[in-house]
């Protein structure tokens, strides 16, 4: 049906205001909330005082509990970097060297990315702790981390592997480039013996290296590496 005239007029300004209600309806709903009691679908203006009180005290309880959660986060972060580091040196331990070693082995199969190991051995260790006592030797072997550390680059990686064993990985390293860089660690290692107080102990290390393919398996390119360190410290080179 058709409607013309005063008629027409009036349902077009009838149909526009509807319009122009619904637009802000919908604008209304996409804002954000004016006050934290919006999203409930009510106005702070239609609650009680005792209501607004419960309801406020329960959002910042919530804020509490958020502001807590990112601490224990933050903690979290703190003891899972705890659990990968060495109780006695600065470095990686065991668990997560093998870790970040298999994670180069990946990288390395993906990309040809060519990296080394170089396995440490102290030679004579327990001569140093039974002639110096255990704290001697708790010393040397914080020597050793350090001066490891202090040598390499900041992306290899340094850990001990438990007792008097240390292990570098040398990213972007071939076998060749890895063979000089554990004998110029080695050099530095040896250069100066630890200071004791009254006495100073000499280190001496023997070490292996082992190149890793794509895919190796961490605890076979950690057993070939030791295996070679053997055969050098046999042959005491």
């Amino acid at each position: 049906m058709k409607i013309g005239g005063a008629r027409a007029e009036a349902f077009s300004a009838m149909r526009k205001r509807a319009l122009a209600r619904a637009g802000a309806e919908a604008t209304a709903h996409q804002a954000a909330p004016a006050d934290k009691t919006a999203f409930l679908g009510l106005d702070e203006t239609d609650l009680t005082p005792p209501v607004q009180s419960a309801i406020k005290t329960l959002l910042t309880e919530i804020d509490d509990l958020r502001g807590e959660v990112g601490r224990l986060k933050g903690r979290l972060a703190e003891v899972e970097a705890l659990a990968d580091r060495d109780v006695l040196t600065p470095l990686l331990n065991r668990r997560a060297f093998v870790r970040e070693l298999h994670r180069v082995a990946a990288f390395a199969a993906r990309y040809g990315s060519p990296a080394s190991v170089v396995y440490f051995d102290l030679d004579g260790f327990k001569s140093v702790n039974d002639r110096f006592g255990h704290a001697a030797g708790d010393m040397a072997l914080r020597a050793v981390a350090d001066r490891l550390l202090a040598n390499t680059r900041e992306t290899d990686i340094v850990g001990r592997l438990g007792g008097d064993e240390f292990a570098v990985i040398l990213v972007q390293t071939d076998l060749e480039t890895a063979n000089a860089k554990a004998e110029r660690l080695k050099q530095v290692i040896q250069s100066t013996p630890v200071d004791l107080g009254d006495w100073s102990a000499p280190l001496r290390v023997s070490y292996g290296v082992r190149p890793v393919e794509g895919g190796a398996d961490p605890e076979t390119v950690l057993a070939e590496a030791d295996a070679r360190m053997f055969v050098r410290k046999r042959a005491g080179v």
